[in-house]
């Protein structure tokens, strides 16, 4: 049986959700009434007022309709805000419908403006949440319990995904294994073992599970499988999970598609081509040119601070390695003292290719500063216009780095560098070597825009919260 605060979720969320469209009503009738855009009309905040009611109640029903509010959508992956998207504007089609039939007087200004600024704080509400709800889930909250099946291998793999991401919020409390394993009390990687796998159904019984874990060698052949799964039928609040034996893969490029009984899985492309098409580099420059508009008096103030505190150079340039290899300048605002290069040996060893001391003695006063906010990055946002660079990306490589490459990892080449990128918002330079790779290499293969928005979403929140930021 789930825990009672896992149950609790989609009420928390659905009240999240009503708040964040109430809002949005609000916004929308104030800015019909105020905004010299739109006509006066003496009826338009009764008529709107009237509907609003009608108008929040079916956008939580629609939402609740296309899933929004399923436990397996909250927390991760980008599923949860398509429905949300796919659900707002399945209720602005169905309202404008009802309207036009019951030649009901509905605000066309209203209308407007209430869809797309509901879906906005809708998105923003469900965002928020979401970090709510990992971080509890980090802290051991809202946690399901987990039963994994399989070989020890596959379970070690699993389990080491699953303690990693413990914002997933699956606990593993034990595992099943083939009898070829008899003897065997604990795995590799500390997990009991608490039975054979065909003893799933007596374990359920004892441990009560919230979800058992098929790994990819849980099972000798489908009837195996068919049969465990008819064992555990009986028990309604027992989610199952079958891991193929594929890793890395978006729900983007994964369709699944019955065939004579067989879940066949089809595997799309790499999606690294379409990281580089006109719509990013479009998005990218308007991005860009965006920000610096909006930043150039703290960039200003930054640059001023450098060069009062030692009167050196500004600007730190470095050459770093771009898309297919192609090297270029990138812009940086110096946060180290002017001989920093002199005094590297001073430091001890590295962690791989990837180097980054926490207290370095060469960082500079305002250095350290604008270190933890990232500020030092703001002029690769010259990179960006000039196309060397993207503002979500792998992180750009120096050319040391890259003659350590391994084959795999020269596929990070294949896109844009980029200013920020899922190394940063999960963790920065807190990371492994291993774990920085996996996550470029996963951004490589599954390019999204909407990835590319949640990363900078997130990143502004990795930003002040100063995580790995030395």
């Amino acid at each position: 049986m789930r825990p009672e605060g896992v149950k609790l979720l989609p009420w928390l969320v659905g009240a999240g959700d009503l708040l964040m469209i109430a809002a949005a009503t609000a916004l929308a009738i104030r800015f019909r009434v105020s905004l010299p855009i739109f006509d006066t009309a003496g009826d338009v905040l009764e008529n709107s007022v009237l509907a609003s009611g009608f108008f929040v109640a079916t956008w939580l029903v629609m939402l609740a309709f296309f899933g929004a509010y399923e436990l397996d959508v909250f927390g991760a992956g980008t599923e949860e805000f398509k429905l949300v998207v796919n659900a707002s504007f399945f209720t602005g089609a169905l309202v404008a419908t009802m309207a036009f039939l019951m030649q009901y007087p509905l605000s066309r200004g209203f209308f407007v403006l209430l869809f797309p600024i509901g879906v906005l704080m809708l998105l923003i509400g469900r965002l928020v949440s979401r970090r709510i709800i990992q971080r509890f889930r980090v802290r051991g909250h809202f946690n399901e319990k987990v039963l994994l099946v399989g070989t020890p291998g596959y379970i070690g793999e699993i389990h080491t995904v699953l303690a990693r991401e413990s914002w997933l919020g699956y606990r593993v409390i034990g595992c099943l294994i083939p009898h070829d394993y008899a003897g065997l009390e604990v795995t590799s990687t500390g997990i009991p073992v608490l039975g054979f796998i065909d003893e799933v159904r007596a374990v359920v019984d004892e441990h009560r599970p919230d979800v058992v874990f098929f790994t990819a060698g849980a099972v000798s052949s489908s009837t195996q499988l068919r049969r465990l799964a008819w064992e555990l039928e009986d028990y309604a609040n027992v989610q199952i999970i079958v891991a193929p034996n594929v890793t890395d893969v978006s729900s983007e490029r994964v369709r699944i598609r019955p065939v004579a009984g067989l879940p066949l899985m089809h595997l799309g492309r790499s999606r690294s081509q379409l990281a580089t098409n006109d719509a990013k580099r479009a998005f990218d420059l308007v991005g860009a040119l965006t920000i610096l508009a909006l930043v150039w008096p703290l960039l200003l103030a930054a640059m001023l601070w450098i060069r009062l505190d030692d009167h050196g150079p500004i600007f730190f340039r470095q050459i770093r390695v771009g898309r297919e290899g192609k090297e270029f300048t990138c812009f940086k605002l110096r946060s180290m003292s002017i001989d920093a290069e002199q005094r590297l040996p001073e430091l001890e060893g590295r962690d791989h290719v990837l180097f980054k001391e926490p207290n370095d003695p060469r960082v500079t006063r305002p250095g350290r500063f604008i270190r933890r906010f990232s500020l030092d990055e703001l002029p690769q946002l010259w990179n960006v216009v000039r196309g060397e660079m993207s503002l979500v990306g792998p992180r750009p490589p120096l050319p040391s780095e890259v003659e350590q490459y391994e084959d795999d990892m020269l596929r990070r080449l294949n896109v844009l560098p980029g200013m920020t990128g899922l190394w940063q918002v999960s963790g920065r330079s807190d990371l492994s070597w291993e774990d920085t790779v996996r996550l470029d290499l996963y951004y490589v293969d599954n390019w999204s825009m909407v990835q590319d928005l949640l990363i900078l979403a997130r990143t502004v929140t990795a930003v002040l919260a100063s995580r790995g930021a030395y």
